[in-house]
């Protein structure tokens, strides 16, 4: 990525506050404490996992946690609570990974299913997303701390799926869930450098929309899924 007109921009900034630049060379950035690597530090995967849930469901979110046997009941189940498709389903090998290729089979014999396909043109993909009643997707990691999926936009998975479903559920695996977000973005960061990660944009997804700027009052589902369920998948 090619950052433009920074100097331009920051020099008009400094000029119109009447104060010079700042400087890294003779100001550098001084980290105050290790919170950022420390927190939550000495949990234990299950106390990560258990506090995963508190958060959560605070928020409020579905949370369940299942044997990858139980994975395709479990997604059945959801789709007819929900009442049913149009469902948004992303194109991944992640279906396979989880062995969950047979219940796609069964699941488009009895609903409309649609996915998110690479090739298509950007008006066909955001059609089959506004359209969506559910939208299913597979997260990199679960944040402990806040109760957040993060998940990374590609070129089967945009990040309109992640949005515009009413209903949206999104699977992480279980050694997946990390306590901070400085973990996630360590991993990103580090993919990224190997040229291992095809993303046009990181999203942390915590929970459904709200908005609170009403009389104060909180409202869900404003401007995103009315609802969003984790389902953790012991790996």
């Amino acid at each position: 990525m090619t950052i433009q007109n920074r100097d331009k921009f920051l020099d008009h900034l400094a000029e119109r506050l009447g104060q010079p630049r700042h400087q890294l060379a003779t100001h550098p950035y001084q980290q105050l404490n290790d919170l950022p690597q420390q927190t939550l530090s000495d949990k234990t995967p299950a106390e990560l996992l258990a506090l995963a849930r508190k958060n959560s469901e605070a928020l409020p979110v579905t949370f369940y946690e299942v044997a990858p046997v139980e994975l395709p009941q479990l997604l059945t189940d959801y789709v007819t609570d929900k009442g049913g498709g149009p469902l948004l389903l992303p194109t991944t090998s992640h279906f396979a990974d989880y062995q969950l290729t047979d219940w796609q089979k069964s699941i488009a014999a009895d609903q409309t299913v649609n996915y998110w396909l690479p090739d298509a043109d950007r008006a066909t993909n955001l059609k089959a997303a506004e359209i969506a009643n559910i939208g299913i997707s597979f997260a990199d990691f679960l944040l402990a701390e806040s109760g957040t999926v993060t998940v990374s936009t590609n070129p089967g998975q945009g990040r309109a799926l992640h949005f515009l479903p009413i209903h949206y559920l999104s699977i992480v695996p279980r050694s997946r869930i990390v306590a901070r977000s400085t973990q996630a973005v360590a991993w990103y960061e580090k993919e990224q450098a190997a040229g291992c990660l095809d993303s046009s944009a990181i999203h942390f997804i915590t929970g459904p929309s709200n908005s609170g700027d009403i009389e104060m009052q909180l409202v869900t589902g404003v401007h995103g899924p009315l609802d969003v369920t984790y389902v953790v998948v012991d790996d």
